[in-house]
């Protein structure tokens, strides 16, 4: 038999230039997720950690306003950043881009939506198959009886 799939998360720590990729989105994610703790309020929700280079941030938000309101705590996120993640932080650079508009109004669809039929079949399966994917058939199974979410 061939070699079973890799998980891609190990791919990517694995080789070539994928490891640096891989850790530069987990810092700017975990950026992203700091920056909007120091920014509370309906700010938070209007921008986004977009680059670091350089020893500069680069934050992107939606519109003008919303730049002049970041620019204003501009010193306090520097100053905090500095002290407690990124002490080579020299400095902030805010920039408008209103395609982050359209990503911030699109609704997260619920797509764990089963229907009763395709339920029953899986369920049968799940009654002729033994170990963890017995389980985890049961389980996609019971999807079924959940009250939906749109």
């Amino acid at each position: 038999m061939k070699n079973p799939p890799q998980d891609l998360s190990q791919l990517l720590h694995q080789q070539g230039k994928f490891p640096d990729i891989a850790e530069k989105a987990e810092l700017l994610l975990h950026l992203d997720h700091y920056v909007k703790q120091v920014l509370t309020g309906p700010v938070s929700q209007q921008l986004k950690v977009a680059n670091l280079r350089q020893g500069v941030l680069v934050i992107e938000t939606t519109t003008a306003a919303w730049a002049a309101r970041i620019n204003f705590q501009k010193a306090k996120i520097l100053q905090q950043l500095q002290a407690e993640t990124l002490p080579m932080l020299s400095a902030i650079e805010v920039k408008v881009n209103p395609s982050l508009f359209l990503y911030a109004l699109k609704p997260k669809k619920n797509n764990n939506k089963i229907s009763k039929k395709a339920a029953e079949h899986i369920e049968a399966l799940a009654e002729h198959t033994e170990g963890p994917l017995g389980v985890k058939l049961k389980r996609l199974a019971a999807l079924a009886n959940r009250p939906r979410q749109s």
